[in-house]
């Protein structure tokens, strides 16, 4: 297991970097197109012509998303440009964490059942907060309840945030619950561990 872990590790690190060539590689394409649109670059020539054949088409679902949400057409390479970079940095992110949770539990299972207590109690809390964590950006990003990659994190989260909700008043517009939510499961966890730790 040590052997898988460093190697993907290592894999990661390659990742990342081959991540920051194709970033690199896309702002150049993204700034191509932009001048390409804004009519900073012929648009007769054979850079611009190729650039309304290949490219335009890969950022025409972009494209219609920029314009539906008020923004202008000439700006959809770097809407492009920006969701492949936090697409990447999500993915990045993700794969550390699943390293870190593998190695984690590498380590724990030495421990023997205490230590499989420990990271299962510590594994729960994670994902009952990354619930709340997903189900606030939701909010934000005003993303509906239903959406597949939104609708485990209300089905977790709820049963922790309606009691809340009846005995904490929001503040203004603001609902403070998942605040209190959070920090509430951060000192649960921490009592829970410590009770662990001493028996």
């Amino acid at each position: 297991m040590t052997s898988f872990l460093v190697g993907f590790g290592y894999a990661i690190d390659i990742l990342g970097r081959v991540l920051v060539v194709i970033a690199g590689v896309l702002a150049l394409v993204a700034l191509i197109d932009w001048l390409v649109r804004t009519r900073r670059l012929n648009p007769f020539n054979p850079i611009a012509r190729f650039f309304r054949r290949v490219v335009d088409p890969a950022i025409a679902p972009v494209e219609r998303r920029v314009v539906r949400a008020g923004g202008m057409p000439h700006a959809a390479p770097w809407w492009a440009l920006v969701a492949v970079v936090l697409g990447g940095i999500v993915l990045l992110a993700g794969l550390r964490f699943i390293h870190t949770q593998l190695a984690t539990a590498t380590v724990m299972a030495y421990a023997g059942p205490r230590g499989v207590l420990i990271l299962l109690v510590g594994w729960t809390f994670a994902i009952l907060k990354i619930a709340i964590l997903v189900r606030v950006v939701s909010s934000w990003l005003r993303v509906s309840q239903f959406v597949w990659w939104v609708r485990w994190s209300f089905a977790l989260s709820e049963p922790i945030l309606r009691p809340l909700r009846s005995v904490i008043p929001p503040l203004g517009m603001m609902d403070v619950t998942p605040i209190v939510a959070y920090f509430a499961l951060s000192i649960l966890q921490w009592l829970l561990l410590g009770l662990i730790g001493s028996v």
